[in-house]
């Protein structure tokens, strides 16, 4: 009988994504995976390859509803049916206070945690492995993997998988893009950090720098249609709120080229293994969180500051100056580039 592996991985969307990974490795190696998750995740794996079962914990429902006695049976239903599985092995990959209940008391044999886990979360565990991350040019999903190593399973291939998308979800993209007749840029300048928005003239420069070689549209939540009308002028095919994360990877895997910043979106994007993509680091540490892969078509670009990365919310120095770079001349020559190259492939 396969041994049952529980996953906690919560949030983000691109956390999560990290994490694939790491799953297909152990359901490779013959494990059997259950992953726990919150709201922002769930999409990309109920239905995913990676795993045998998804739980839910909703959190971001949880918070906004406020301490209550509600939430608390919740909390206490999602408990018990974790313990009903018997799991021989849980994993936190979250490392940080939110995971550390469902750790200590998910029932599992052995629960693995690395050293470097924060706010205490590694009182849940009852294995502690060294720190999975030793600098920040270390590539987080290699990082990740160091749990699968630990357990002797084989981690030389990265595999990245999403669920299949429905013939709904299609149909109804087949429907927003009907009129595209040139290559497709898919441009989604938007994040949750602030200092990882790269300067919004920029963005413009570099729309109208690659608009004639081109279809360009724009994707996001309904908080990014501002910020998308400012760049595109209310030019472009504008998506922003009007597809969900399955939606918007199919979306993604229509796409010649995706640009963004350091966020969901890239890394879904990359997920898809369909399109280049082109992201923008600013604050972010670019080796740690860059696509990886083929290098001519996964492209991270950052600054040469001395404050770069920081890696933090807040601009220490109050400058935010690493949203102002690169200049946006270095992404249209990119862009242009890998749109010439698609032209001579065919």
């Amino acid at each position: 009988m396969a041994k049952k592996v529980l996953l906690i991985r919560l949030s983000s969307l691109g956390d999560v994504i990290h994490t694939i990974p790491l799953a297909n490795s152990l359901k490779s190696a013959g494990y059997e995976i259950t992953w726990l998750v919150s709201e922002k995740g769930i999409q990309v794996l109920e239905g995913n390859p990676c795993v045998d079962k998804v739980i839910l914990a909703p959190v971001q429902l949880w918070k906004k509803r406020g301490p209550s006695l509600k939430s608390f049976k919740e909390y206490l239903s999602i408990l018990k049916q974790l313990r009903s599985e018997h799991f021989d092995i849980a994993i936190d990959v979250q490392m940080m206070l939110k995971s550390l209940y469902w750790m200590a008391f998910c029932g599992a044999k052995r629960r693995i945690i690395s050293k470097q886990a924060r706010e205490f979360s590694i009182l849940g565990a009852n294995e502690v492995i060294p720190r999975i991350t030793e600098h920040l040019n270390s590539p987080v999903i290699r990082n990740y993997m160091k749990y699968a190593d630990y357990l002797g399973v084989n981690t030389d291939k990265i595999k990245v998988t999403l669920p299949e998308r429905s013939g709904e979800v299609k149909a109804k993209v087949d429907e927003l893009l009907k009129d595209i007749k040139k290559p497709l840029v898919v441009i989604a300048p938007a994040t949750t950090w602030a200092p990882k928005h790269w300067n919004k003239d920029h963005w413009k420069k570099v729309v109208e720098g690659i608009k004639p070689n081109c279809t360009i549209v724009f994707t996001g939540g309904p908080k990014d249609n501002e910020l998308i009308s400012y760049i595109g002028g209310d030019e472009f095919l504008n998506l922003a709120g009007k597809t969900d994360v399955m939606e918007l990877a199919e979306v993604f895997s229509r796409a010649d080229i995706v640009l963004a910043p350091d966020s969901g979106s890239a890394h879904l994007a990359w997920a898809t293994q369909k399109p280049a993509v082109v992201t923008i680091f600013t604050c972010t540490p670019l080796k740690y969180l860059a696509p990886p892969g083929d290098e001519k078509k996964y492209i991270a670009v950052t600054g040469n500051l001395s404050c770069q990365p920081c890696f933090k919310r807040k601009c220490k120095l109050g400058t935010n100056a690493c949203t102002n770079l690169p200049e946006p001349q270095e992404i249209i020559n990119i862009v242009n580039k890998l749109l010439e190259k698609d032209r001579n492939v065919v």
